[in-house]
């Protein structure tokens, strides 16, 4: 796609060093073959619009035969998003889904009432050494739909919009901005999108939306004569024009956000929710493991094993 006229700067400097609500240095965390760096839930924000976690994952690299196991696990309240830069994951889940999915594409499965999913290196990219680094995120359900049907949906690299202009690349992952929207189904306002600029460019944030934030990958960023580095998170002020300025190597950022919710989250292991008696009950029926007669099943072609309710 050309140039798209949302993208014109303006003029991007006017706001004062306050504007940055919120600086998140992630936290980061040895998963055994891999580490994450978690920038969400943090201590001074839970919550960036609807997006409640926030994990990078990796750079990794793998010898041959190794890779990334995480067994069937559930979750309730939430959508998870997977979104690569390098590698691949073999998704399955409840719902019958059973889908690798590589760099540039998504996956976006809706945990709503209950699901049950497992991530593992899929056996082509085990064949070779390989190598893993991307996203993970989760994005709590509102309300009206935290016992909402599970669902999985999955989109190629070329179905998700692309917004261009020189130096300036924008791909729209979830929800709208910049005048495109997604083609995820969406239960909130929200945004998402993995950005690369070229040294030097600008990129304005989307002002229709009242949660936004940036997540730098790669490179390093500067906001209103404040100078960031890769792995670090910035939410921003409600109302105030922000543009982003590439630094001298160029970055790539992942810009997020949407509706602020109307009141918190609970947060425990892989549940969301809106009440603590809801996690209670999602513990209590994950480790009865009576699966496929409550709201809990595994996947499909996984089921010889699965991650029980930590102690």
């Amino acid at each position: 796609m050309s140039w798209n006229p949302t993208l014109d700067p303006g003029c991007p400097d006017d706001v004062g060093a306050d504007a940055i609500e919120t600086l998140i240095v992630p936290r980061a965390r040895d998963l055994g073959d891999f580490e994450v760096r978690r920038a969400l839930p943090a201590p001074k924000r839970q919550m960036v619009g609807p997006f409640i976690f926030f994990d990078q994952a990796g750079p990794a690299e793998f010898l041959t035969g190794q890779g990334v196991d995480v067994r069937p696990h559930p979750h309730i309240g939430l959508g998870t998003v997977t979104y690569l830069f390098r590698g691949d994951f073999h998704h399955r889940d409840s719902t019958g889904a059973d889908q690798v999915i590589q760099p540039g594409e998504l996956n976006w499965m809706v945990a709503g009432r209950g699901v049950t999913h497992s991530e593992r290196t899929s056996a082509t990219a085990r064949s070779g050494p390989s190598s893993l680094f991307g996203i993970q995120t989760w994005l709590a359900l509102p309300d009206a739909h935290e016992d909402t049907t599970p669902s999985f949906e999955h989109f190629g690299k070329q179905t998700l919009p692309v917004i261009e202009d020189d130096g300036v690349s924008v791909r729209l992952i979830l929800g709208n901005a910049y005048g495109e929207t997604a083609p995820a189904t969406m239960l909130s306002e929200t945004f998402y999108g993995d950005v690369t600029l070229a040294a030097g460019r600008r990129l304005p944030m989307p002002d229709d939306h009242e949660d936004r934030g940036i997540y730098i990958v790669d490179g390093s960023i500067s906001i209103a004569g404040q100078d960031f580095e890769a792995g670090q998170m910035m939410v921003f002020r409600p109302g105030d024009r922000i543009t982003v300025a590439a630094g001298d190597r160029g970055a790539r950022i992942m810009i997020l956000g949407g509706e602020t919710f109307s009141g918190p989250r609970y947060i425990w292991w892989n549940f969301v929710a809106s009440s603590k008696e809801r996690i209670e009950q999602a513990k209590a029926e994950w480790r009865a493991e009576r699966w496929g007669q409550g709201r809990f099943d595994l996947p499909v072609d996984d089921r010889h094993e699965h991650i029980p309710v930590p102690a």
